[in-house]
């Protein structure tokens, strides 16, 4: 077997995604929850415009993720208590010696370093589930590791960050090599492009440590998103430049350097928690479009609009509100998982 994960651009069987159920996560008061509902509802929608949709949802939502998600898209009754499934999901595979099989990754999965507030142990399980469900072979690895922390080229690149794979409270006894070799089994990749960090707001109480898909992402093969924070008072500022330093000096895979393409942050710098990690990189690739995040920036959403489009030619790009997601940790690349087409499988 020689697994392999295919890029986002490839087409789509369908996109896995978990809905909200009540907790910490979600947020205290009937306005807050509602307010996490319908941010999902949102993204569910957008992304079922482009392909079908199945959601994950806890026994005790399913009543309200009716009502909410509508006929059109499928639901799947699974006990959560997080509901990323970019991070505790599968990550899918396939494997170009058979063609048609399917395989899911079961990344090892501790709540993103089991911080003390962080509930994960029913969602850990929702990878199996889905992989028993739609009939793929499972490959198990016990590398802890989120989807989040991992972009691809499908042709042997991975973007990663040092402060996740590396986390001494995700994987201890790990180092790159060790990190190294465990990817190349599980999604076949061959040249790891180690970024030292991720956006500031990632590292506090409440965020993943700098998951690399709120920072950059590989469009094509030899291009480079990157979130491009020029104003001197955000210290991503200094991170975007860091970064982009390093990304034009690395090479991928098949040997080439880097175009890279920045993409430029919205213009707000800080809500009342702090500096915001608010980023246009943490966009999903759909069949024949792009679900972009938007933060209520007319100019900045169609800036971001106009980049997306021309990096993913022949595509509709499809501004989605993502404020709120953020508000709880992440964007709507954190709460998709797309199941590529092999030709088998449901």
């Amino acid at each position: 077997m020689a697994w392999r994960m295919p890029a986002e651009t490839t087409p789509h069987q369908r996109t896995w995604m978990a809905f909200p159920r009540q907790g910490l996560t979600l947020g205290e008061g009937a306005a807050l929850r509602e307010e996490g509902y319908a941010a999902w509802t949102a993204v569910a929608h957008a992304v079922a415009e482009f392909e079908p949709v199945t959601m994950v949802v806890d026994p005790t939502e399913l009543d309200r993720a009716r009502r909410m998600l509508g006929e059109g898209i499928e639901l799947v009754e699974a006990p959560l208590d997080e509901f990323w499934m970019r991070d505790f999901g599968p990550t899918f595979v396939v494997d170009d010696e058979r063609p048609g099989v399917l395989g899911a990754v079961d990344w090892t999965f501790n709540g993103w370093g089991d911080p003390e507030w962080s509930e994960w142990r029913k969602s850990a399980e929702i990878a199996r589930f889905v992989s028993d469900g739609i009939g793929s072979e499972l490959v198990s690895s016990v590398l802890v590791n989120e989807g989040g922390g991992i972009h691809v080229d499908g042709e042997g690149t991975v973007l990663l960050t040092e402060t996740v794979q590396l986390d001494p409270r995700r994987n201890p006894y790990a180092d790159r090599q060790r990190v190294e070799a465990e990817l190349a089994r599980t999604i076949g990749t061959i040249t790891a492009i180690w970024l030292p960090r991720g956006l500031t707001r990632d590292y506090d109480s409440f965020g993943t440590s700098g998951h690399v898909d709120i920072v950059a992402t590989i469009p094509s093969p030899g291009r480079v998103l990157l979130h491009a924070q020029r104003d001197a008072a955000h210290p991503d500022a200094a991170v975007s430049a860091r970064l982009r330093t390093q990304l034009a000096e690395a090479t991928d895979a098949a040997g080439r350097r880097f175009d890279v393409i920045d993409l430029p942050a919205p213009a707000t710098l800080r809500d009342e928690e702090g500096f915001v990690d608010w980023s246009y990189v943490n966009h999903y690739v759909v069949n024949d479009g792009v679900i972009a995040c938007g933060f209520g920036e007319d100019a900045a959403d169609a800036t971001a609009r106009a980049i997306l489009a021309e990096a993913y030619p022949g595509r509709r790009v499809v501004t989605v509100d993502a404020r709120p997601i953020f508000a709880r940790g992440g964007g709507i690349h954190c709460i998709t998982q797309q199941q590529p087409a092999v030709g088998s499988g449901r």
